[in-house]
């Protein structure tokens, strides 16, 4: 579980943002942008960050706060699993990313495949629904849903993205070192389960 510390920050920035967006009272406007600062503190003092940082990353946002979505693409095959080494991080993840606006989770995480690891593929179930805060991953500023979605491979060759320089499949008991911010061991672990037993429903927090 994330620190407490970070919830209520995210939290304060949520209503914060919201009520910037939707308040018309010029004196409620000066109140959210009280707690929006207040919020943008506590990050920046507790989380070890400079604070025009922080503001940087908020100033990006505004409407009504919401939960970010970010896809990751299951691939079997011969009973291992794709994984695709990031450059950034050179740690291993499943391939995917955020949402894009106008395409669907599933057009998203076929798009991310091709991109990162070569393969066309066609999205086919939905394993997992998670909650990023209830999972282990490090401290984030935001708030994420992570959509797991088993992908059938259709045809390509394993070829190396933009973002990624290694695309391999890796067996149960051979997991390299994985990129914590994207995935987790007890996740990875978890999708092998479906391929044992494909009948199983989703998992969703």
């Amino acid at each position: 579980m994330e620190p407490r510390w970070l919830l209520w920050a995210k939290q304060i920035q949520g209503i914060a943002q919201s009520g910037r967006a939707f308040s018309k009272d010029p004196f409620d406007q000066e109140r959210y942008k009280e707690l929006l600062d207040l919020s943008t503190d506590i990050l920046a003092t507790y989380g070890d960050v400079d604070t025009e940082i922080v503001k940087t990353l908020f100033a990006r946002e505004s409407g009504y706060q919401t939960p970010k979505v970010d896809v990751r693409g299951v691939v079997f095959q011969h009973e291992k699993i794709l994984l695709v080494r990031e450059k950034a991080e050179q740690k291993w993840s499943l391939p995917g990313g955020f949402c894009d606006v106008g395409l669907s989770a599933k057009e998203n995480v076929e798009k991310e495949i091709v991109e990162e690891a070569g393969f066309r593929t066609k999205a086919s179930k939905l394993l997992a629904l998670y909650d990023m805060q209830k999972h282990g991953h490090p401290p984030q500023p935001f708030h994420y849903y992570k959509v797991f979605l088993q992908c059938d491979i259709i045809n390509g060759i394993a070829t190396k993205g933009l973002e990624t320089d290694q695309v391999m499949f890796f067996s149960k008991n051979e997991l390299p070192e994985l990129s914590a911010n994207r995935n987790t061991e007890e996740q990875i672990l978890s999708m092998f389960s479906f391929m044992n037993e494909p009948s199983q429903p989703p998992y969703f927090d």
